[in-house]
């Protein structure tokens, strides 16, 4: 079994900004098959499409945070079903909304209506993780609650394998844990010194603009050029049964360009022949 390979457009979220079109248009000369979004930039559904239609690239996905979706579910929905893909991950849970905050039951309930909404819209949901739902809860990584709670048929992994990796688990034994659940997993490669606190690891992802890279504790890089075994990694996605595998770099090692660091991973990929 084959696996297409896509880009996480978080990672070139700046290009995007400038030149949605144009880097689009990149991503396809790279030869990336798919897309993954993390938001429109200002474009409605249909439009997206055609642009994609245009370039033949797949829409596979889009993370869509949890509030957003609750807020006008019809609305957000309706706007990734013109495009046309065919999943919607939860991308990240804010501290409100996990266990330690005293209402995960409610955050569960809602993470649920989101799901039966997108099956609604012929939609399929997916939960993309970081490592701090690996955290023990009641006797169990709280991911895997999330997972026991809803039932495959309204929620379908997607795992991202830095984080797996970071939070001490091998990323291709979890990713065989949910075969024929994990349909789209995350690439993601990085380096770390020791193991990293977790609380600095989130001020790399954009959540504080402030952070710097510079000690290189952590930092993320091309897929193949990190501590990552993404041969493993492939071939527990295909048997598994994963259909995507999607590159993602939060940010660009330094003195690479997000488009330097996309070229390098497919360039690596390539060579492995998924």
């Amino acid at each position: 079994m084959s696996l297409s390979i896509g880009v996480q457009l978080y990672t070139l979220r700046d290009e995007m900004e400038k030149d949605f079109k144009g880097t689009l248009e990149k991503v396809k000369e790279l030869g990336y098959e798919g897309v993954e979004f993390a938001g429109l930039f200002g474009k409605e559904g249909k439009e997206v499409k055609e642009i994609l239609k245009d370039l033949s690239l797949k829409a596979v996905s889009a993370h869509v945070p949890l509030a957003e979706l609750l807020k006008d579910p019809d609305k957000v929905l309706k706007t990734y079903k013109d495009i046309g893909l065919e999943y919607i991950a939860i991308p990240y849970l804010p501290e409100e909304d996990r266990p330690h905050a005293g209402n995960f039951d409610h955050t569960l309930k809602n993470i649920a209506f989101a799901c039966e909404k997108a099956k609604e819209y012929g939609l399929t949901m997916l939960y993309h993780n970081h490592d701090f739902e690996f955290d023990v809860v009641d006797g169990e990584y709280y991911l895997d609650t999330i997972y026991k709670t809803i039932s495959a048929d309204l929620l379908q992994a997607e795992i991202d394998t830095c984080w797996v990796n970071v939070a001490g688990l091998d990323p291709s034994e979890y990713i065989m844990k949910y075969k024929d659940r994990a349909p789209v997993v995350h690439l993601k490669d990085f380096v770390m010194k020791g193991r990293a606190k977790k609380e600095n690891l989130y001020e790399l992802i954009g959540i504080d603009k402030n952070a710097q890279q510079s000690k290189e504790e952590f930092a993320f890089r091309p897929v193949g050029y990190g501590f990552q075994d993404f041969k493993q990694i492939i071939e527990a996605s295909k048997q598994a049964g994963a259909k995507w595998v999607i590159v993602e770099q939060d940010r660009p090692a330094t003195g690479q360009s997000p488009l330097e660091s996309v070229e390098l991973s497919i360039q690596y990929l390539k060579g492995l022949r998924l």
